[in-house]
């Protein structure tokens, strides 16, 4: 690979002078003599064999290959800049690249939030998200195939702070058979239609989230398993956060289960290997129990806000 014949300092001059309008304030900018960038230019151009400024009247403008190596010469600065704050990170001990494992009942929406607040402060440091069910978060962690995993259980040897409780409704379209009984719903009810499942994500399998239905599909997204419910292809239970917006425009109603109306599962944030974790892993984790907790606090005070509303109109009336 041979060696860039214009130097980085080359190009500073180059897009300083652009910038400040001209040699004298671009002088002043780079505390250097007007003389030592005129030279600075003209060798540029007589290396790369371009004029870059032509004389309009008493003004020096840019030519047509002016304005392209202005334009590349400061993306060249940039990209510069950009690979001497990764080498200061890195020297401090931050991570090029963070891998996340989230189980799928996790609030998207919120996870999202805490990376990119991640990626504002440190936007060089890649995120690798991987999307699990049920035991695939916990191999992922006990392989160490990422850094840091939210859920639903804590391997053995692990530690995890508890984050949230995820709380699942029964639903299907307001069209399915099920609705259309006008009573409360059994188990039997349940088994003679399809219930809607997302695989495990584990190689092993062995974890179940509740009754299984007999008839049954298993499908690997859970966006496919919503759409399928919305269709009226089948039934299943739904963090209710994943299906808000479906809840709210009627597209799946709950389901009037005799038992077994609600489920809850409880998720965890767990480090892969704490001793080991480096400040950008440790930053996100800190940026999830912070966005959880304020998400939970929002959550109360909307609820205490409705039940007071409700309580003054009762005693209104």
């Amino acid at each position: 690979m041979s060696l860039p014949r214009i130097s980085l300092d080359q190009w500073a001059v180059l897009v300083a002078v652009v910038e400040a309008g001209g040699y004298a304030r671009a002088a002043e900018r780079l505390h250097k003599t007007q003389s030592t960038l005129t030279y600075a230019v003209q060798k540029m151009e007589g290396l790369l064999g371009v004029k870059v400024f032509e004389i309009r009247g008493r003004k020096a403008v840019l030519t047509g290959a002016g304005e392209v190596l202005y334009r590349r010469g400061r993306e060249l600065l940039e990209e510069a800049g950009r690979l001497e704050r990764v080498a200061g990170h890195l020297a401090q001990g931050w991570e090029a690249e963070i891998r996340v494992a989230c189980e799928i009942i996790f609030p998207t929406w919120l996870l999202l939030e805490c990376l990119a607040t991640f990626s504002d402060e440190h936007p060089d440091t890649r995120i690798e998200l991987v999307e699990t069910v049920l035991g695939g978060t916990e191999e992922a962690l006990l392989d160490h195939r990422v850094d840091l995993g939210i859920t639903s259980a804590v391997p053995a040897g692990m530690v995890g702070d508890l984050l949230m409780t995820v709380g699942f409704v029964c639903v299907a379209a307001p069209s399915h058979p099920l609705h259309q009984l006008g009573r409360e719903l059994t188990a039997r009810d349940l088994r003679a239609h399809r219930h809607l499942v997302v695989r495990d994500s584990g190689t092993q399998r062995v974890r179940r989230a509740g009754w299984l239905g007999e008839q049954r599909w298993t499908v690997t997204a859970k966006a496919t398993s919503i759409r399928a419910a919305v269709m009226g292809l089948g039934y299943a239970w739904y963090p209710q956060d994943s299906i808000r917006a479906e809840l709210d425009s009627g597209q799946l109603v709950r389901l009037p289960l005799r038992e077994g109306r609600q489920r809850a599962a409880n998720l965890y944030v767990v480090l892969a290997d704490r001793e080991a974790a480096g400040p950008g892993v440790l930053r996100v984790a800190e940026l999830i129990r912070t966005g959880v907790a304020q998400r939970c606090a929002e959550d109360e005070h909307a609820i205490s806000r409705h039940e007071g509303s409700g309580t003054a109109g009762d005693d209104d009336g």
